[in-house]
């Protein structure tokens, strides 16, 4: 099959990820292929067929099932993207574990960080050296990926790190939550915050590696924050959605990212959000909300 450009997007059967592959199959071409990606094989294939006879499609699009938890599968299906099309060219990384409120943080600390963390990583890894000149890697975060909103005593392990570091700061924290001693070393309990941080840290650092030849060749890899977006994930999270995004409106400005004719060196390796880099070393740690999550 001859393609042009190849897009992939993780999480992408509901919400976010889903209105994502939506907005990426009516930009792109005919000769383009969009891959809306989850762990269920058949949401994944209810999905894509659903996107797909969307009167707004206009190019190819195929499901295909990935469970990022499985970090031999997203290198697998990276070099199956190299051997048959030459690489890829867009790139989301959007999977997100769901947490209720009320849930022991501790007791889903694992899946949360599995799906978060670990696979943000292997995408990085494995995607990475298979983005093709002109690509785009964007990695969907939130707002509180900002440095500040962790302990002072923590900013050490993030900042300035390579992936390398990231991962064992990641692991050193996953380490912290068994034995609970989160408390002792400035971990918060709500474990959006820390694995934020760490997702952005490691956009951080592989952008930091690649800089120089991406600017050079109009390559993007950043972090974005879509806001607020009413989604099953988030809705028990809050009492008033009145400020919140659709999944189609909060896909807008990632997309911006994505089809813009020229690469914004100060978006590159930042966590944008609405179109503007956010500073690294802002945000406070969150100390009201540990107080209404289970530990």
């Amino acid at each position: 099959m001859n393609v042009s450009r190849i897009a992939l997007v993780t999480g992408a059967n509901q919400g976010l990820g889903r209105a994502l592959v939506e907005g990426l199959a009516a930009h792109m071409g005919p000769d383009d292929m969009v891959l809306l990606t989850g762990r269920d094989e058949q949401r994944v294939t209810d999905a894509a067929h659903e996107v797909a006879s969307l009167p707004g499609t206009r190019s190819r699009v195929q499901g295909r099932v990935l469970d990022v938890t499985d970090t031999d599968a997203i290198a697998d299906l990276a070099d199956d993207l190299r051997q048959r099309y030459g690489g890829v060219d867009i790139v989301i990384s959007n999977a997100v574990a769901r947490v209720l409120p009320g849930e022991s943080q501790a007791a889903r600390a694992d899946e949360f960080i599995d799906v978060s963390n670990t696979a943000t990583h292997a995408m990085l890894r494995s995607f990475g050296p298979v983005l093709r000149p002109g690509g785009r890697f964007l990695v969907v975060a939130s707002s509180l990926g900002t440095l500040g909103h962790l302990d002072p005593a923590l900013h050490d392990l993030f900042d300035g790190a390579s992936l390398d570091q990231v991962e064992y700061a990641v692991e050193s924290w996953r380490g912290a939550v068994h034995h609970r001693t989160t408390a002792e070393a400035g971990w918060p309990l709500w474990l959006n915050v820390p694995s934020k941080v760490a997702q952005v840290a490691a956009v951080r650092a592989v952008a930091a590696e690649r800089r120089e030849h991406d600017l050079a060749t109009g390559t993007l890899v950043a972090s974005v924050c879509p806001g607020m977006v009413d989604t099953a994930t988030s809705r028990p999270w809050f009492s008033d959605f009145s400020q919140a995004q659709s999944p189609a409106e909060a896909a807008g400005a990632v997309l911006d990212l994505v089809f813009a004719d020229h690469v914004d060196p100060t978006h590159y390796g930042e966590l944008v959000r609405f179109g503007k880099a956010l500073d690294w070393y802002g945000g406070t740690p969150p100390v009201e909300q540990d107080r209404l999550i289970t530990p």
